[in-house]
């Protein structure tokens, strides 16, 4: 029987490993920093970007999810190839990760609930209930209200969403 692997995102920094690390787990609860692993102080260092006693990788958990993050040099950057999801119950918890997480980001890449953090990861903040309004009554004015948001505003969506439902109870039949 093949065993269930770990799986463990893996993220490259050029230097803020520890910094980023640090940030993540203050926004997200049941989250914590684990094993920071460290450049020797001595000896041989073929890594000429990093210093001694410099931060290797540090492991992490966010909400329980665990994170490795690398300090491996400026050779590779984040791309919007690569996105975490963050599941929101609420306008409140949609409003508080999308601000903890876009503060230092750059603000043109905000878009239907969409952003770079200041480390240049993507995220997508996402209310829980979007999966059944893009796909029920209305849905078209639906995505129609969700591409003109930077920040979502689930109270439109859903109005935009009855307004469907309105008229689809309202429509003669053909």
């Amino acid at each position: 029987m093949i065993r269930s692997p770990r799986i463990t995102p893996f993220l490259w920094f050029d230097g803020q490993a520890e910094e980023a690390a640090r940030f993540y787990t203050s926004v997200f609860p049941d989250s914590s920093i684990g094993e920071i692993t460290r450049f020797p102080d001595e000896g041989d260092n073929d890594n000429r970007d990093c210093e001694p006693g410099g931060v290797i990788t540090v492991a992490f958990t966010l909400s329980g999810q665990p994170f490795t993050a690398l300090n491996g040099g400026p050779h590779y950057q984040f791309s919007e190839a690569i996105s975490f999801a963050v599941d929101c119950a609420d306008q409140q918890e949609v409003d508080t990760y999308r601000d903890a997480l876009s503060d230092g980001g750059p603000v043109e890449s905000q878009r239907c609930g969409w952003l770079k953090d200041r480390f240049g990861l993507s995220w997508q903040i996402v209310p829980e209930n979007l999966p059944d309004l893009l796909a029920g009554p209305g849905s078209e004015r639906v995505m129609a209200t969700f591409m003109k948001m930077t920040k979502i505003n689930i109270a439109s969506l859903e109005a935009a969403s009855e307004s469907g439902q309105n008229e689809s109870t309202t429509r003669p039949e053909s």
